[in-house]
């Protein structure tokens, strides 16, 4: 039995044929022709294409093409069972026979697929990691390549083989495994985000050496980011989603279990609908919210770093960290998750002093690492902090993180709003004599409170104990604010002239580059310190368009017909979902149901060529689709 989609009319179809007739779509975007050419092939590749891109594509096209050429199932190693659900879900409804192995299942389910993949009935089959290196999914692997029956391994979120990326985890060592038993099955490995050390440990670690790279831009344009002052953060939130994504779905990062929950009780006290998720919430539960998050629309999921990885859903508008994640990689592949459907969304974070000494001391602390992983992990927090302090484009600085040359995009908060900057060589040279001059009279360091409030004059006990009050730098910084000091302070962190030592209780330690500005050699350029009365970020003036939400943008050229009929479609959309158990989106998504809308189709024959409507659901979906919209006329 051949598992080739009924809505394939070629016996032996190309890409371009698959990409049209099962997908609904009429062009390749970027470098996707080229990888599914390569793989299809049976070339090995390595894939970065940013979150959104079409990276399922560029294994799902090889997938169906080698499987109808006679080479039998590809094999995907997804690392999450939520993703695996929607994926399989999303194929089934495109008309391919496509099915996943993981813990959900009983031992009956389990033999079942075994059996389809040896009479070589499915496409695709999805399965976790742990899953590839157990005995009896060996010998099934083992089985089907006797028979000719492996045509390629796609290894999804390949970035968590390395231990220098963002999601390591060690199951995916074992798939090394991969290239060693069956070094005549072409292997692709993908991911969204990897900078040059984690890229070289990926093809490393897989056995890539000789893969084809296949680089693409990592530019989201739709993306706008944003990075603001922390001072009262539920405060800046609440303002920021109501004023600019209300109803609107998004994700709001947090660092701890405790931030979560009372963030996700904050929005819901003021009507935003909101839902917590973490690791120690039970996995039933766990599984229910995200199933929410996927299915409901304008829905806000407040969620630790557990949360995200997979997440198909396109329409998320806004991803906000409340807390500063631990390197670019993670902010990119977090932010990410925004705008997947190509429309406007906000990438929108906040932070502060604590937040760069939380995660000192996270990589300072840590008993399982050694000190030249630290030392990697510090420089990697170390570019975080300098795109969070820049006052250039933000893109130009995110994108030259990963090798990437750009041209300022006039779209995040620095373009919109260039920051003001000051001559803070004379502020700078206080805070470090007052640094060292503290560390020359008592013998040991204190942390910023303590030199604040000597900079600023303050008698506090403590100051007064230690003598602290004697010295030449008491009262000296009395000019400015502690809220002043307090970015001063960070942004010579960032700087790397002061370092906050984990070790010993979050104290202050100058450091080399410090030397040069206490001598007077070099000068000291700072963002000027946001005042807490204005805006938290920056408002489209004449610069650019005045913000409008994405649903207004999109739906704005539509008629009062057309309007009707998109409210009907979705409804309709919605009750189809619902009885397959998927989220909206997979059924068709909003631009391919406003497509709709706006034509007014009259036959199924109109419908035929509207991006996102293959064969498959031109069949199971046209005569519905038609009734919906005539019923609006």
């Amino acid at each position: 039995m051949s598992s080739l989609p009924v809505s394939i009319s070629s016996p032996q179809p190309t890409p371009l044929e698959v990409l049209g007739q099962v997908f609904g779509y009429q062009h390749f975007r970027g470098p996707q022709e080229a990888i599914v050419e390569h793989v299809v092939q049976g070339g090995d590749a390595l894939v970065l294409m940013p979150t959104g891109g079409g990276k399922s594509l560029c294994y799902q096209i090889p997938a169906i093409v080698r499987q109808n050429a006679g080479h039998g199932v590809t094999i995907v190693i997804s690392p999450l069972i939520a993703l695996m659900h929607d994926q399989v879900g999303a194929l089934i409804e495109a008309g391919v026979s496509a099915a996943f192995l993981n813990s959900t299942q009983s031992f009956e389910e389990s033999s079942q697929l075994e059996k389809q993949l040896l009479r070589n009935e499915l496409t695709l089959l999805y399965a976790a990691p742990e899953r590839i290196n157990t005995p009896r999914m060996k010998g099934l692997l083992a089985s089907l390549h006797e028979r000719g029956l492996l045509s390629l391994f796609a290894i999804d979120e390949a970035h968590c083989v390395s231990q220098w990326g963002h999601d390591f985890r060690p199951e995916y060592r074992s798939l090394s495994l991969l290239h060693e038993t069956f070094p005549d099955v072409p292997r692709m490995a993908l991911t969204a985000t990897a900078d040059a050390l984690t890229r070289q440990d990926m093809i490393e670690r897989l056995k890539l050496e000789d893969a084809r790279e296949f680089v693409s831009s990592f530019d989201r344009p739709n993306i706008r980011y944003t990075i603001v002052e922390k001072t009262d953060p539920a405060r800046q939130l609440l303002r920021f989603i109501e004023s600019e994504h209300h109803g609107e779905a998004g994700i709001v990062y947090c660092q701890s279990r405790k931030r979560v929950e009372e963030i996700a009780d904050t929005l819901q006290d003021a009507g935003i609908k909101a839902m917590a998720y973490h690791a120690g919430l039970d996995s039933a539960l766990r599984q229910q919210r995200q199933d929410r998050f996927l299915r409901e629309e304008g829905m806000v999921m407040v969620a630790t770093i557990a949360f995200g990885m997979g997440i198909d859903k396109p329409d998320v508008r806004f991803v906000a960290h409340l807390d500063m994640p631990k390197n670019i990689e993670g902010y990119y592949q977090e932010t990410g998750r925004a705008g997947r459907d190509g429309q406007s969304a906000d990438a929108w974070m906040m932070y502060g002093l604590q937040d760069v000494v939380n995660q000192r001391r996270m990589i300072d602390t840590s008993e399982a690492a050694s000190e030249a992983f630290k030392q990697v992990m510090r420089g990697k927090l170390d570019a975080l902090l300098s795109l969070a302090e820049d006052t250039r484009c933000r893109r130009v600085s995110l994108l030259g993180y990963f090798g990437e040359a750009s041209e300022p995009c006039g779209n995040c908060d620095n373009c919109l709003q260039p920051p003001a900057v000051w001559d803070a060589t004379e502020a700078a040279r206080k805070m470090l004599s007052c640094i060292y001059r503290v560390q020359q009279a008592s013998g040991i360091s204190f942390g910023a409170g303590h030199l604040m409030d000597i900079l600023r004059g303050k008698a506090t006990e403590k100051v007064a104990q230690y003598g602290h009050d004697n010295l030449s730098t008491f009262g000296i910084g009395s000019d400015l604010a502690e809220a002043q000091w307090r970015s001063v302070l960070r942004q010579l962190i960032a700087k790397n002239m002061v370092r906050v030592d984990a070790e010993a209780f979050n104290t202050l330690q100058l450091m080399p580059d410090a030397r040069q500005v206490l001598k007077g050699e070099v000068s000291v350029v700072l963002r000027q310190q946001a005042l807490a009365s204005k805006a938290d970020r920056p408002r489209r003036g004449s610069k650019t368009l005045v913000k409008t939400s994405v649903k207004g943008l999109a739906e704005a050229a539509l008629n009062a017909g057309a309007l009707e009929r998109l409210a009907r479609l979705k409804a309709w959309r919605g009750e189809v979902a619902r009885e397959h158990n998927l989220p909206a989106f997979v059924i068709f998504h909003d631009a391919t149901l406003r497509a709709i809308a706006e034509q007014a189709p009259q036959s199924l024959q109109d419908l035929e060529g509207i991006s996102g409507m293959g064969t498959k659901k031109l069949q199971a979906y046209g005569a519905e689709v038609l009734r919906v919209c005539a019923a609006s006329a």
